[in-house]
């Protein structure tokens, strides 16, 4: 008998084109509904009830209970860190679940993974950070120095000092897309709310996609040293 987790268990669970579909759905860090996930999943309703309950049995997700009503979410960073490079995969096989349209390029340029900054904006500042020695990069994982406390400071992130208890501070997260890493943990979470906050990005409706505001793109290409080509339209970039 052969020791050890269980793969197999685990990769049966998310490969149902039903429970896929709700985790991707549950990946834009918003809580939805067994209704919700159900569209989601083109499922009915007691099929997904059902679906969603073996994954809260696995720990794959979360529940929220508010009067009647239950909400569910992805369990933790863990587990959408394993959704994204299990995207990432897909995408590199060239395996897709719909042809390809108008929202990919845009979910390729700037998206939500799970609570943080994601696409080619999320990989670009993520190098901005690495340059300046915010971030150092190592054998250990990913540090924030102190020029990356006052940077982020100087922004207004609030990070906390000492990193609290079971979640990472700084975290890279292979990016599907980009194949290159962004960043997650309790830093990239407080950067992403606080880019929302500044009015420099916007969330899509009912969509993991990130948009850039006039006056985000002028304060990121300023802040971050990102390029113009990264704000042009979806139309005119090749």
């Amino acid at each position: 008998m052969r020791l050890g987790p269980s793969i197999s268990s685990v990769a049966a669970l998310i490969g149902d084109p039903a429970r896929a579909n709700m985790l991707s759905a549950l990946m834009n860090g918003a809580a939805l509904t067994a209704s919700e996930l159900a569209l989601e999943a083109g499922v009915t309703r007691p099929t997904a009830s059902s679906h969603l309950s073996k994954l809260s049995e696995a720990e794959l997700v979360s529940i929220e209970k508010q009067g009647r009503h239950r909400y569910y979410r992805i369990a933790d960073e863990h587990v959408a860190a394993m959704l994204e490079s299990l995207s990432g995969l897909a995408d590199r096989m060239g395996l897709a679940r719909t042809r390809p349209g108008p929202k990919e390029p845009a979910l390729r340029r700037a998206r939500v993974c799970y609570d943080h900054l994601a696409g080619d904006v999320g990989v670009a500042i993520y190098d901005d950070l690495v340059r300046r020695g915010c971030l150092a990069v190592d054998a250990e994982g990913l540090t924030l120095t102190e020029a990356g406390r006052r940077f982020f400071g100087d922004l207004h992130v609030p990070v906390p000092n000492p990193a609290p208890r079971g979640r990472p501070l700084c975290r890279p997260c292979l990016d599907w897309s980009v194949r290159r890493n962004h960043l997650a943990g309790v830093a990239g979470a407080a950067l992403l709310q606080r880019l929302l906050d500044l009015g420099w990005i916007k969330r899509r409706r009912d969509s993991r996609v990130i948009e850039i505001t006039p006056d985000g793109g002028a304060g990121l290409r300023r802040t971050f040293g990102l390029s113009h080509e990264l704000f042009r339209d979806e139309g005119q970039r090749s």
